[in-house]
């Protein structure tokens, strides 16, 4: 009843939500725990959330699990935190078919070590035939990266008279873009109280709500994520028209 309740409190679910999940790292060392816990408790905020997005009727949850800048840090917490993401997803995958969850990912996965990937690609498909949320993993992910492969693409199929240059708009663009099957976000949190969008899916938030809290993702609780929510309901979403041009329609 209360997962009933909650939603009825809200007055606009939105159908994409994406999340910048940061401070696991920061959760623990505040603890005087290895990073890497950090990880392995944000893991289980991973699972609660995508519970509580499916709860609530959101349709595509994105979640920034792994930066291209990310390859940089050092190697032992790089080399944790893949063997931990593919343990987990295989771990999950039961409970992903049984909720209707499909998963997918977007990035440069290729860079990713072979068993991890493979891990993925299984959960991927044994997932492919659930409609419920589309849980969407941002994986050795830039928006940088994504936008130069997009260009790259759109000129190739160009100088190969597949699409005309001069016909090319925001539409062709988006059509490129490893999130061309999704809707944009409409609501981006970011957790862990930092001030930016960290090279995050920067064409699809043009016009995204965004939320920020100073909680590090361990700590982001249900009750967190439905307060989100409720936030973006209150807002007047304009896209560039004025309040009263938006009311009247």
């Amino acid at each position: 009843m209360r997962n009933e309740t909650d939603k009825a409190t809200i007055k606009q679910v939105p159908s994409h939500v994406a999340i910048i999940m940061d401070g696991n790292g920061r959760w623990a060392q505040a603890r005087g725990l290895e990073r890497s816990q950090g990880h392995v408790e944000g893991v289980n905020t991973v699972r609660r959330i995508t519970e509580v997005a499916s709860e609530m009727g959101v349709r595509y949850l994105t979640l920034y699990a792994f930066s291209t800048e990310n390859w940089n840090r050092p190697k032992e917490e790089v080399d944790a935190l893949m063997h931990l993401i593919g343990i987990a997803i295989e771990r999950e995958t039961p409970d992903l078919i049984k909720n209707n969850v499909r998963l997918t990912m977007i990035g440069d996965v290729e860079r990713m070590p072979s068993d991890a990937l493979e891990r993925l690609r299984g959960c991927i498909a044994r997932t492919s035939h659930c409609t419920g949320l589309n849980l969407n993993l941002a994986l050795s992910y830039s928006a940088r990266w994504e936008i130069a492969d997009a260009a790259r693409r759109i000129a190739s199929d160009a100088v190969a008279g597949k699409i005309d240059a001069s016909a090319i708009d925001e539409a062709t663009v988006s059509s490129y873009l490893t999130t061309a099957a999704m809707p944009d976000p409409d609501l981006l949190i970011r957790t862990g109280g930092d001030l930016r969008v960290s090279n995050f899916l920067l064409w699809q938030i043009a016009y995204a709500e965004i939320y920020v809290t100073p909680t590090y993702w361990p700590d982001f609780t249900k009750e967190a994520f439905r307060e989100a929510l409720a936030q973006f309901g209150c807002r007047e979403r304009r896209f560039g028209l004025t309040g009263e041009q938006v009311r009247a329609i």
